[in-house]
């Protein structure tokens, strides 16, 4: 993030990183079968939270095992598992939300990017801001790569007001376990993370959240 605004820049799942041995992102992730999908899950959200422009490799967005190969087509059958089946929909979801949500387009620009908290190794959550140009919409991401939920994960936010739960990768019909059961919040007047005011978020296990304000309480 030092120099990532002085350069139009592109965040691939790049094509040398998922061949010739290397495996594909499901084969990379850690634990059990539903872990490896949380995680493919929260980093692909991370991914479109980000600055930057997205470039995802075929077959990834449904969480091919295989490795791509020029000889043969894609494991289409593997849409027939729920697992594969969810990360598409997920994909899809990512994409109608990056298309439709301005503060995740504005990402050429520092103006359009504020870290909230980047430090918190002893959890690995990390959590930032997006802003729309011109205006003051703005959405807050939060990433927890773990499989620790947090029931009461306190972070502060730009303004004060109502923020709703506009993309949660452990929904359920992701095949994620559907922890967080609040879909809007109000701001305390508590201090975090250098603001004057804050949120208590239910954050789930090995996913990735997305807020967008709502406007003054």
């Amino acid at each position: 993030m030092v120099y990532a605004f002085d350069e139009q820049f592109v965040l691939p799942i790049s094509h040398d990183e998922v061949v010739h041995g290397k495996g594909s992102m499901i084969t990379k992730m850690p634990g059990d079968a539903w872990q490896k999908f949380a995680n493919l899950r929260a980093f692909s959200a991370y991914m479109y939270f980000h600055p930057g422009k997205k470039l995802n490799f075929m077959g990834n967005e449904f969480a091919q095992g295989q490795e791509w190969s020029h000889e043969r087509s894609l494991d289409w059958h593997l849409l027939d598992t729920d697992y594969h089946k969810a990360q598409q929909a997920l994909s899809k979801d990512l994409n109608h939300l990056y298309q439709g949500e301005s503060s995740l387009q504005y990402d050429h620009s520092y103006h359009g990017f504020e870290w909230i908290s980047y430090d918190d190794n002893a959890n690995s959550i990390l959590a930032f801001a997006r802003k729309a140009k011109d205006s003051t919409e703005h959405t807050v991401a939060v990433i927890n790569f773990t499989p620790t939920p947090h029931g009461h994960y306190r972070i502060g936010v730009p303004k004060a007001g109502r923020y709703q739960v506009i993309m949660d990768t452990d929904k359920t019909s992701y095949t994620g376990s559907g922890y967080a059961n609040i879909n809007e919040y109000t701001t305390q007047a508590v201090m975090s993370h250098g603001r004057e005011h804050s949120i208590e978020l239910q954050v789930p296990p090995l996913a990735g959240v997305l807020l967008k304000w709502l406007g003054e309480s």
